[in-house]
This record gives structure tokens, C-alpha cells and sequence, in this order.
């Protein structure tokens, strides 16, 4: 990245701080990938319960590596044991003291826009574990909500299902079909405007493009 576009970043992030800061979020700014994720541990201490939801965001700032190292105690939802009634899990994870996460995108004014399929991300973000991490690229701001839902039709859902290997149409044409379809990951629409619990969410902005 140039040193103009950075220094607007760094300039943006004082605006969106405050921004965050009237809905309730605590946000903080890093320049680069590998400063997000030593604000992400530094947030977390020593033997806190930890769990997360699916983002490349989060594994591209290599902060799931590091918290498998650390000394934490992990909540893997890939750890289900055959058989087992998938809301235990869900259990498990609800009473954890951090859950991480990205967003599908934010608002210039401080509000998170997430869009997912069966919800087992979005709900923990909207109650459950007792703090939630939210690293956010710089990249992912948009004008409003409906900017913010365009953007995560058009760039975010497409390669996902890519990703994922999700046969929608937009995973065949990489434009957003509007599919109501049984494979469909725009199911769920989540919208924050605030949080009631103050320090509950932490949104950690980054310079350096991450996720989709």
C-alpha cells in the first residue's frame, strides 16, 4: 500500500472510531495484518475460552494460528464428534469469553452489515460470548446499509461460494442471481446498529485488504 492511501486509512479510522463509539463498539485501527493480530491477542487474556466463525479474514491475519498456539482455551466447531447434536456445539460456543469474527461489510457511519446462511456466525454476534472480536478490512466500508448489501452481493457472497464449493448461480456467473434455492447463503441479514453492552464488541479496523 502507498503512504497516501495509508495515511487516509489512518485519517478514516479516527473518524469511524468515534463513529463505532456512538453505537456502543469499541474499534481500534492497525496499519497492517500482522498489527491487527497482536491487537487481537493482546485483547484476549491468558487462558480465556475462544471460538470464531467462519471469515478469511481472520485466518489470512493469521490470528487463528496464533490462538491454536496460545495459551487459550480453544472452542473448534470443527471438533464435533460424529453423531453428535450439532447445538451442542452451539452451546459450547455461546458461553465462550471471545468469539472472532470478520464483517461483510461496515457503514462510514458504524454499522456492521453481515449476511450468512444457517446463522451459527451472526448469532453469536448478536448475543451469547461475553466479547466479540470483529477484524475489518479497510476495503469493506461502504456508504450506507444498501450499499453495504450490494457490496456483499456482488463481492463477497460470489467468492465464498467459490470458496466453498456452493453451486449457486452466482458461484457459475459471479454475479448475484437472487437465488432462493436450497444451497442459498443469503439467508440470514443481520444489521448493528448499536450494542447495549458497552466493550462487548470490538471492531479491529485494518489498512491491509483482508477476506472477500
Amino acid at each position: 500500500m502507498d503512504d497516501h492511501k495509508r495515511s487516509y486509512y489512518r485519517n478514516l479510522s479516527q473518524t469511524l472510531v468515534k463513529k463505532f463509539a456512538r453505537r456502543g463498539i469499541d474499534a481500534l485501527y492497525c496499519d497492517t495484518a500482522a498489527e491487527a493480530k497482536n491487537a487481537v491477542l493482546e485483547l484476549m487474556p491468558s487462558g480465556s475460552s475462544v471460538t470464531w466463525g467462519g471469515s478469511m479474514s481472520i485466518e489470512e491475519a493469521g490470528i487463528l494460528d496464533a490462538v491454536r498456539e496460545g495459551n487459550y482455551n480453544i472452542i473448534d466447531r470443527s471438533d464435533k464428534g460424529p453423531g453428535e447434536d450439532p447445538r451442542i456445539m452451539l452451546s459450547k460456543q455461546m458461553m465462550a469469553d471471545y468469539f472472532l469474527m470478520s464483517t461483510n461489510a461496515f457503514t462510514r457511519d458504524g454499522e456492521l452489515v453481515n449476511i450468512d446462511g444457517m446463522g451459527t456466525r451472526l448469532c453469536f454476534l448478536v448475543a451469547g460470548p461475553a466479547h466479540v472480536i470483529v477484524v475489518a478490512s479497510m476495503n469493506k466500508m461502504t456508504r450506507d446499509v444498501p450499499s453495504a448489501l450490494q457490496r456483499i452481493h456482488d463481492q463477497a457472497t460470489p467468492p465464498n461460494c467459490v470458496r466453498l464449493n456452493i453451486p449457486t448461480p452466482c458461484a457459475a456467473t459471479g454475479a448475484c442471481g437472487d437465488c432462493h434455492g436450497a444451497n442459498t447463503i443469503c439467508c440470514q441479514e443481520v444489521i448493528t446498529r448499536h450494542s447495549r453492552e458497552p466493550h462487548r464488541i470490538t471492531v479491529v479496523l485494518v489498512g491491509e485488504e483482508l477476506g472477500y
